[in-house]
Parts: structure tokens; C-alpha cells; sequence
């Protein structure tokens, strides 16, 4: 098979990592939730060779995404999980979560399982960050979220853009304070929680 690929995560890519560079700088061990192609993996793993970044996706992703760790042949790449939210993340440890334009695909009551999740994998001061469009008080933050986000419920009604504060809600819940909240091109957001009381 050819190794798949997408334009989004070629853009992004380099915008998402000047985020993480700082934010991982002590981390030793990601998680990667949905990790489609692989193409951010192999780019954040090669950046920031100082952590074990550990791709994550649902079985019928894992052959297009083993092609690309194969590639890459990068020592801190294991071979990837397959996993489904619904069924509880790997216990890790972990000292970080990392999840790219999944919020918006999965169904709300997943993206309630994921949260769930964290709240049981993550250690106090461990890491989640999600990026992807978010509305903002009940509002789409472009014409173009709010073309996407329809083609997303037509083509699947749990599918949609997800209200920030709705997902704060769930972080909150699940013992996670926001600490960043970074403005990303394409009308995208990359948002940080950590674990316990921030410091």
C-alpha cells in the first residue's frame, strides 16, 4: 500500500511544534491519541528526540502509520497501539497526552471517554494538549469552521465543532487545569491542560 498522506498535517506541523518544543521540554513520554497518517509523529519525534513519542489510533489506521514510523526509523518511535477511546487509554505512565483534529471526528460521548481516560493515565502535572477548530462562546470563530462543521454533521450527526468551554468543562471534571490557549493559523487552536494545580 502507499503510505497515506495529508495536506492539513504538512501545514500544521511545524506551527503545532514550536508549541510543544517548550511546553515537552521535560517530558520523557507522549501519548499520541489518533495519530492518522503518522506525519506528525515522525515530525515531533525527530524535533524532540529527548522524549518516547507512542502513536495511538483505531486498528484500521495502524498499516498506513506503521509505514511511515518504518521510514522514518527513529529510536524513540515504538510501533504503534491500536486503541479505542471508548475502551480507556494505556495506563502509560505518561507524562504527556497529545491528540490533533480528533475532537471534531469523534463522538461527544467519546470525547467524554477520553477525558475519563486522562483523568485515570495522567500523573499530577501530566499534559494534554488538543489542536484542532473550537468554537468560542457558542460561536464558530470563521465562515470556514462553520462550512466544515456542517459537512462534519452531514456526514456523520455526532460528528461537529466542539464548544471550548464545553471540553474545559470536561477537563475541569477530570482534575485538569487549562494553561495554554494558543491562536493557530486556519482558524485552529492548540490548547494545553495540565494535571492538578498549576504552578
Amino acid at each position: 500500500m502507499d503510505k497515506p498522506f495529508s495536506a492539513a498535517c504538512e501545514r500544521n506541523k511545524t506551527p503545532i511544534l514550536q508549541v510543544l518544543q517548550p511546553l515537552y521540554a521535560g517530558v520523557t513520554q507522549v501519548l499520541e491519541v489518533g495519530s492518522g497518517t503518522g506525519q506528525h509523529a515522525v515530525h515531533f519525534a525527530a524535533a524532540l528526540p529527548h522524549l518516547v513519542w507512542q502513536c495511538s489510533d483505531v486498528p484500521s489506521q495502524l498499516a498506513g502509520l506503521q509505514l511511515w514510523l518504518d521510514e522514518a526509523a527513529l529510536p524513540n518511535l515504538p510501533p504503534p497501539l491500536a486503541l479505542h477511546v471508548s475502551q480507556g487509554l494505556p495506563p502509560g505512565p505518561w507524562d504527556a497526552v497529545f491528540t490533533a483534529n480528533t475532537l471534531h471526528i469523534m463522538g461527544w460521548s467519546e470525547v467524554q471517554c477520553l477525558f475519563d481516560g486522562l483523568a485515570a493515565c495522567l500523573p499530577d502535572g501530566g499534559l494534554f494538549t488538543a489542536y484542532g477548530p473550537f468554537n468560542l462562546d457558542g460561536r464558530f470563530t470563521s465562515e470556514g469552521n462553520a462550512r466544515f462543521d456542517a459537512q462534519l454533521r452531514q456526514a456523520d450527526p455526532r460528528r461537529g465543532i466542539r464548544d471550548l468551554e464545553a471540553v474545559d468543562a470536561l477537563a475541569r471534571a477530570a482534575g485538569l487545569q487549562m494553561l495554554r490557549n494558543e491562536t493557530m493559523p486556519a482558524h485552529n487552536r492548540c490548547v494545553s491542560w495540565r494535571r492538578g494545580a498549576l504552578r
